[in-house]
């Protein structure tokens, strides 16, 4: 993983995220596995690697349906939650970037990046990703669905989101921060221009629909405040502790009992195919 769309891994992007990241980040939808494993063929064989991996998340959903999961990235503190929290003995853990992960020609049968790859030097990941897949593997690009349903359904409570962002707008400026540098337009996009240039045919569409409503107390709600990257812990500093206050009656006084029942987004699933090399 690069720093935003090339740049050089900025260690500071994730600094002090990774003990939250399991707790807060709200889950894919239930049936990904399941959909990944009919969409993508995998049959207990193979190695799948999951590049910008964080804690292991999908590398640890992955691994009861392959034979072996690589799970990549760059920073030393979500590795090791991901080893603290998984069981499979068949995850391999790499600390090191996308960019300078090395894979033998043909050794993988798909790549997945779960909301990882505009952090990336996208451009030079594609095109290693030649080669590294085999002829008729796959690309994965894993997200939540954006756009938000038309009706939340019955007794779910929305986050105050327009008051959160205000509310880190005020300790840590207006616009998004992102380790040592800014996001002034938010990530990259364009990805799948640039997986089309590199050679790979698609995408598949598929969203897979979330169907269980979380009961998430005030505690979680901070957690996913501070494992992302423009709220993460070390951008407060000293006043990290004024903020968490805040926050947290921020939150106590939009909650219900002390909770968000929430409904998480639905998962957005984009599958490009690797052609034979003369094809």
């Amino acid at each position: 993983m690069a720093g935003h769309g090339g740049t050089a891994w900025d260690e500071y992007l994730f600094r002090g995220s990774a003990g939250f990241y399991e707790r807060g980040r709200l889950p894919y939808a239930d049936a990904l596995g399941a959909t990944l494993r009919d969409e993508l063929g995998l049959d207990g064989r193979g190695t799948v690697a999951d590049l910008g991996c964080g804690p292991g998340t999908l590398a640890r959903t992955l691994a009861g349906y392959v034979q072996r999961v690589i799970a990549v990235d760059p920073d030393p503190d979500m590795v090791a939650n991901g080893r603290a929290l998984s069981v499979a003995a068949n995850i391999t853990w790499r600390t090191t970037t996308a960019e300078d992960a090395t894979f033998a020609p043909g050794e993988l049968d798909a790549v997945v990046l779960a909301q990882s790859f505009h952090w990336m030097d996208r451009e030079r990941v594609a095109a290693q990703l030649r080669t590294a897949l085999r002829p008729g593997g796959h690309v994965v690009l894993v997200a939540d669905v954006k756009t938000p349903p038309a009706a939340q359904p019955p007794g779910t409570v929305p986050v105050p989101d327009a008051a959160l962002n205000a509310l880190i707008a005020e300790y840590l400026g207006s616009q998004r921060r992102a380790g040592r540098s800014v996001l002034p337009d938010g990530t990259p996009s364009g990805e799948e221009e640039i997986l089309a240039r590199a050679g790979f045919l698609g995408p598949k569409r598929v969203v897979v629909p979330a169907t269980r409503v979380l009961v998430r107390p005030v505690d979680d709600v901070v957690a996913e405040v501070y494992s992302k990257s423009f709220s993460a812990p070390h951008l407060f500093g000293d006043r990290l502790s004024d903020f968490d206050a805040r926050l947290r009656a921020l939150l106590a006084e939009h909650a219900v009992d002390g909770h968000y029942p929430t409904l998480p987004p639905d998962t957005a699933v984009r599958i490009w195919t690797n052609p034979p090399a003369d094809a």
